[in-house]
């Protein structure tokens, strides 16, 4: 399935997608009573906002975009598996940025990082040399295990910059005939919302109303090999295949074992660049420094993101050999603050602070006590949650709403918010749980006692 097929394809499933979402964000309205601020989402949730917290949700309400559709918790501080909203009320945050404090919240180490890089030098554009990159260069290289990085900002032009890495390869060492190049995507992947992720995306909410896309991407099913093969045997103009060791914002999906290790395998048999989208999976999280490492996979492009910096400033990166990365030449890419000497200060203190706390190996040994005990919920919930899964402290449920009408995973999400604990729904039916590796096991345990009371709640 190619980019230019998709939209025909989901034209059906774009319209009912885009109805819901025009629903939702009329539903999900604000009205005042006697100067107290209400509001309530398509679902029948219900949320009174008062003093402070009314304050801001007026600001965000009359100024701000509406791209977004957040709990109505305003967070003012935030340290270690912790945060206190402008009430001073304390919750759990079991999302942690979509996996980008991995270190926690304020980790004072990387808070020192910054405050003394930021007092010396923070931005001199890449104009100039500064003293700070060659150092994080020559960190990350050895870190990770590559002969080259290139630091960028967001996690969505990591993605940006290993497309055109592999094209750029795919032109000059591959042979591929100019403008033929193609990246093959699996279904359910999600890398960022600018137009080039979104041209490789089967979501129709994020598809929908933004065309046309970009040429020459083609999408398969995830957790299919054969799926691949049959591609690259087929085209040998494909450069590179770009995909998630776990795809988290389609729910935490986990492949079957062996997966990755088959696609190293067909892409080298094809001499195809296997790119690793790592920003959500990668650095702790799933309870080894790569998620790719759980299969010894060595990916030709590794893409990091979020974590990088430990929440602290925006930092990604891409990394990969000489023979991928020289190929690009002054002028052809960069950005005004990727690799800015604040950023890789950051991104040092950020890497060193996961290894000397140990903290992947914290996440397979809380990992695997979180699902023990989610899937004990699971029994006790009765055909309530469907499925529990997950990897390290990266993990999920589904939920039926059928077997409990009117509780579904928003209001679950709401209701745990109630008692304490900060989690996220995606596509509709299941729950990201995904805490700071930082949190202790008496954390975990309140937190498995809120979560086991929220559920019973429903009852």
């Amino acid at each position: 399935m190619s980019s230019s097929t998709l939209p025909s394809k989901l034209t059906t499933a774009s319209a009912r997608a885009l109805t819901r979402l025009s629903r939702q964000r009329a539903a999900a309205r604000w009205w005042s009573t006697s100067g107290v601020l209400h509001g309530a989402d398509e679902s029948g949730a219900s949320t009174t906002l008062h003093g402070e917290a009314e304050r801001l949700m007026r600001l965000e309400t009359q100024y701000g975009a509406t791209n977004y559709a957040p709990l109505p918790v305003f967070i003012a501080s935030g340290k270690g598996s912790k945060v206190h909203d402008v009430n001073g009320k304390e919750y759990y945050d079991f999302l942690s940025a979509y996996s980008a404090l991995n270190q926690g919240h304020c980790h004072p180490r990387i808070v020192d990082a910054l405050v003394e890089q930021a007092q010396r030098l923070t931005l001199t554009s890449r104009a100039f040399h500064n003293n700070v990159l060659g150092e994080f260069e020559e960190y990350a290289c050895h870190y990770f295990g590559y002969e080259r990085v290139l630091p960028m900002n967001t996690g969505v032009e990591g993605g940006e910059t290993a497309v055109k890495l592999a094209r750029r390869w795919a032109y000059d060492v591959k042979g591929v005939p100019d403008d033929s190049a193609r990246v093959v995507f699996a279904a359910g992947n999600f890398w960022g919302r600018t137009l080039a992720a979104v041209s490789s995306s089967t979501d129709p909410e994020s598809r929908g109303g933004f065309g046309p896309f970009m040429p020459a991407f083609d999408v398969i099913p995830y957790d299919d090999p054969e799926a691949l093969e049959r591609k690259l045997a087929s085209d040998p103009n494909v450069a590179a295949f770009m995909v998630e060791p776990i795809q988290g914002e389609a729910g935490v999906v986990v492949p079957r074992d062996g997966y990755m290790r088959r696609v190293r395998d067909i892409c080298s048999r094809y001499r195809v660049l296997l790119i690793a989208d790592e920003v959500q999976t990668g650095l702790g999280r799933t309870g080894k420094l790569l998620c790719c490492d759980h299969e010894n996979v060595r990916p030709d492009i590794l893409v990091l993101g979020k974590a990088l910096s430990g929440g602290m400033y925006p930092v990604s990166a891409v990394l990969c050999d000489s023979e991928v990365m020289l190929n690009i030449k002054p002028g052809q890419h960069g950005s005004t603050y990727g690799g800015n000497p604040l950023g890789c200060r950051v991104a040092m203190a950020a890497l060193q602070v996961l290894r000397d706390e140990q903290l992947a190996e914290r996440a397979a040994v809380l990992g695997e006590r979180f699902r023990r005990a989610l899937r004990e919920m699971q029994r006790e919930s009765r055909g309530w949650i469907t499925n529990v899964r997950g990897r390290g402290l990266l993990n999920a449920i589904s939920i039926s709403s059928a077997q409990r009408p009117g509780a579904d995973a928003h209001q679950l999400c709401v209701r745990l918010m109630e008692n304490g604990m900060l989690c996220k729904p995606t596509h509709g039916d299941r729950i990201r749980f995904a805490p700071p590796l930082v949190m202790t096991d008496a954390e975990m345990d309140e937190c498995l006692d809120i979560l086991r009371t929220t559920l019973q709640s429903f009852e």
